[in-house]
């Protein structure tokens, strides 16, 4: 059987590159003329972001590893949903766990709730208090109105404030006078079993767009390292609206929302004070929530505006061993504008209140099991022209109040140069940290029954400080033809006050019974680490009909353990993280409206959780017969029946599961 798996795995791989090396050469005389493409390269150089600065301003001039995929990128990778979209981005690691969980990181340090990385939807944090981290599993939107996704590796503290340490991915949708009319798309799969999407717009008056949304998936299991299935397949359903209306010249209103819910399997192993000890659970946990949005802005002139955006949002989830409901609210303002010729100063506060309610298990409890807690923020950014058209120095900081840690400032400053009209470079310093949890103050988790009896639990501690991160990059964006473009950053990331575990001393606990032993271990701030590496990102026509896509990064991550410290997981944090990735998609425009996308990828070994390295190919073939009607065939994962990604070595064990070989086909039609 392996034997030929691994032929297939060969021959499989040897047609992929035979169909990179010979597509072009096939298609030349069919049309050496045509441009089938909607966006040139220098168009994407000169395509607006705002995460950088919070304005709008062309990527070529970002002072920043800043990563942009299009809705042109997502439509051709054939993803259905967001964690397969970001694979491209160089620095980013894109870790499926099982069916319906993913860990997802910048620049290392990864694990199923990275906790150094930011998350935002339409300018909405989705970064969780509870655990620290992103919930991947409800993250979700219509990936046909997301518009981009812009990705910074790297600090984004001075701006976005605490928790933005390796990264910021700001997800940012649709106006919705671009989402008009209907869309309906449907698919299945031996994996995908079963999607649906509908989204309607219209307009609203004069001024007014609106659009509403719905959308459904069931996945089915993934499956162990035999082959055999595991109980953690996925049913989620969810729908949402935009309103964009231009009240008048100055003011816009912007209100927005969706509603969700979600089941999946789980199988979790519990533990026990009397015989055998421990159990395995298999059970649904369910999640459901809601949210709203609302963003008023005025505009003074070009270089002067307001913005102040309220939201809301309602979480909850409810596990095997915890449940949780969350309630958030938020207030952020902002105000830009132009003070002499030469500065662009932008300054804004915030308020965020979070309230919370835990009903505890034997497993995971809280103490308090209902906590609000505060988050105050202020910041200060100011753009200095020094040269006009060539040099640039950004100053700016973040500072926040948190009820864990008080006052925390986050500087950052960043100098542009552009010595060409295609060529800029960039050096940054910045500050930022990531402040505790919920749980690394309030928690306790009772983990394993050893044979001497005594119960191991983990506790958090009231004493956690933030940890910390001080960042240099240095990088190079340039095109040298119209149809060639490459982006490279070499950075240095020093950490300081890293979480360890550190053993505290045993104990009698009478209470539940029977009386026993706890053997504790304290979270603490007993560890530092760097790490450096480099990314890079090509784009590359060679012709109008043919477009590749590269991406390459590399990455060694070190840990220091203080000399008082008896933690033993620096090493896992050393090798959860490849030091080698690649990723390329080669897309072809064929004759007869047909599309053809390769996006071989390349994970080098983790050694801390069990992983090999491993290659894959994902590969998209659709077809329009008609302008408003698209077909697709979308394999994922193909060249294996199935393998693991990541394993995760978590406190609660999950077991080990592997990712099958996924093929679906999609119908969508525009109306």
């Amino acid at each position: 059987m392996k034997n030929t798996q691994s032929k297939f795995k060969n021959t499989l791989v040897l047609a992929t590159f035979l169909v990179l090396l010979f597509t072009p050469v096939l298609a030349q005389n069919v049309f050496a003329d045509d441009d089938l493409t909607s966006l040139s390269l220098e168009d994407l150089m000169n395509i607006n972001v705002t995460s950088v600065s919070k304005r709008p301003q062309k990527l070529i001039d970002a002072a920043s590893a800043i990563y942009v995929i299009t809705q042109e990128d997502i439509r051709r990778s054939g993803a259905t949903n967001i964690p397969d979209a970001l694979r491209r981005v160089p620095g980013i690691q894109v870790a499926h766990i099982n069916a319906n969980t993913w860990a997802i990181t910048s620049r290392g340090l990864n694990s199923f709730l990275s906790n150094k990385l930011l998350v935002l939807i339409d300018g909405r944090s989705v970064y969780s208090p509870m655990f620290s981290g992103v919930y991947w599993d409800v993250q979700d939107t219509l990936l046909e109105d997301i518009d981009r996704i812009e990705v910074i590796r790297g600090p984004g503290a001075s701006l976005w404030g605490d928790n933005a340490v390796n990264g910021v991915i700001n997800i940012i949708t649709k106006h919705a006078e671009d989402t008009q009319g209907g869309l309906l798309s449907t698919g299945y799969g031996n994996e995908q079993q079963g999607f649906g999407n509908l989204r309607y717009g219209s307009k609203i008056g004069n001024d007014a767009y609106f659009r509403v949304y719905s959308k459904y998936f069931n996945r089915d299991n993934a499956v162990d390292a035999s082959g055999k299935k595991t109980d953690d397949s996925w049913y989620a359903q969810r729908g949402g609206f935009r309103i964009d209306w231009d009240v008048n010249k100055q003011d816009s209103l912007i209100v927005q929302g969706d509603i969700y819910n979600s089941k999946f399997g789980e199988s979790v192993e519990t533990v026990s004070l009397t015989s055998p000890f421990s159990n395995t659970i298999n059970d649904d946990s369910d999640f459901a929530g809601w949210n709203v949005l609302t963003r008023w802005k005025h505009t003074f002139s070009d270089s002067s505006n307001l913005e102040l955006q309220l939201y809301y949002d309602r979480t909850e989830r409810e596990s095997i061993t915890l449940r949780e409901d969350r309630d958030t609210y938020d207030l952020d303002f902002q105000h830009r504008f132009k003070f002499g010729e030469r500065q662009d100063i932008m300054w804004g506060l915030g308020y965020r209140l979070t309230h919370d309610n835990i009903r505890n298990s034997f497993d995971f409890s809280f103490n308090p099991d209902n906590r609000d807690m505060s988050l105050y923020s202020g910041f200060v950014h100011d753009e200095i022209t020094l040269i006009e058209d060539k040099l640039r120095l950004t100053v700016g900081s973040k500072l926040s109040y948190n009820v864990f840690t008080g006052l925390e400032i986050q500087p950052n400053a960043r100098l542009l140069w552009k010595p060409l009209e295609r060529h800029s470079t960039w050096l940054s310093l910045s500050r930022a940290v990531r402040t505790p949890s919920r749980a690394e103050n309030d928690i306790r988790i009772n983990q394993e029954v050893l044979s001497s009896g005594a119960l191991v639990s983990l506790f958090g501690d009231h004493g956690f400080d933030s940890e910390v991160l001080y960042s240099y990059e240095l990088g190079y964006r340039f095109a040298p033809s119209d149809n060639l473009s490459v982006d490279l950053a070499l950075y240095y990331s020093n950490y300081d006050k890293l979480l360890t575990l550190e053993p505290g001393t045993p104990y009698l606990e009478t209470l539940p019974t029977p009386a026993h032993i706890v053997a504790p271990f304290i979270g603490r701030n007993e560890m530092d680490g760097e790490v450096f590496g480099m990314e890079m990102a090509v784009d590359w026509r060679p012709v109008d009909w043919w477009h590749l896509k590269a991406s390459y990064s590399y990455q060694q991550i070190l840990m220091h353990l203080n000399k008082s410290s008896l933690d033993t997981t620096s090493e896992s944090i050393e090798g959860a993280t490849p030091h080698n990735m690649f990723f390329l998609r080669s897309s072809f425009d064929l004759p007869g409206n047909v599309e053809l996308d390769l996006s071989p990828r390349y994970t080098d070994t983790l050694p801390s959780v069990k992983v090999d390295s491993f290659v894959e190919l994902d590969a998209r073939l659709a077809w329009k017969p008609f302008e408003n009607l698209e077909i697709s065939l979308i394999g994922q994962h193909l060249l294996d029946n199935h393998h693991p990604e990541y394993k995760q070595s978590v406190i609660v064990s999950t077991g080990s599961t592997e990712i099958e070989r996924s093929v679906f086909f999609k119908i969508e039609w525009s109306f």
